[in-house]
């Protein structure tokens, strides 16, 4: 199983330290913090995702369960008519953030915030956040938010203004628990619906016609 490089501080310091308890005799201290890192590596992998090739597409950013279908507020930077899709990361998804669509990056805007739960309509408008958008073919955008939630305290993000991106390419990542807003422009029609799973890279979350 491959591991987010970002992870293994947290998953080492976890292994060492349950390991020379271990080595103390002090079975029950160690053995949780073995435990502990050990779900600490299940939480960072980055399993290898097939993304759909068919033009027109825009896959999700991120695994989780879409808890939000919701017309964006007034006053995006789309334009009228965008759509906001929600993504809510539980701590047993997947949290590396994937690109919806291929294209430039045109623009990276980290505004620090509150740590709500992910959960939480407010946490879109008052969490930690990274907004990034991603110029397509014919100049098609979409943005997509990573959101910190209630435990998460640090958002990466490795790509840089210009730079191009395959569509579900991996881009970054959400640690401890998250969340993902999309947001479409107008004629950019959703394919999925409040409740679905959805999948970073491998799942359709919208398509132009």
């Amino acid at each position: 199983m491959t591991i987010a490089r970002e992870g293994w501080p947290y998953i080492g310091a976890l292994l060492v330290l349950g390991a020379g308890l271990l080595a103390l005799r002090l079975p029950w201290p160690g053995g949780i913090l073995l435990g502990l890192g050990l779900f600490t590596a299940f939480f960072f992998r980055d399993p290898e995702r097939s993304v759909p090739q068919d033009k027109g597409l825009v896959v999700s950013p991120a695994d989780g369960k879409v808890v939000q279908v919701i017309p964006a507020p007034e006053g995006h930077p789309l334009g009228p008519g965008t759509t906001q899709v929600s993504i809510f990361l539980s701590i047993f998804d997947v949290h590396i953030n994937r690109a919806p669509i291929g294209g430039a990056i045109e623009k990276v805007e980290y505004h620090a915030g509150e740590f709500l739960p992910a959960f939480d309509d407010k946490a879109s408008l008052r969490n930690e956040q990274n907004a990034v958008i991603v110029r397509g073919d014919g100049d098609r955008r979409v943005m997509f938010k990573q959101i910190a939630g209630l435990i998460a305290r640090r958002i990466v993000f490795r790509k840089k203004v210009e730079e191009q991106v395959e569509r579900g390419e991996r881009v970054g990542l959400i640690k401890f628990g998250s969340r993902v807003d999309v947001f479409l422009p107008k004629g950019c029609e959703p394919r999925v619906k409040l409740g679905d799973r959805v999948q970073g890279g491998a799942s359709v979350l919208a398509q132009w016609p």
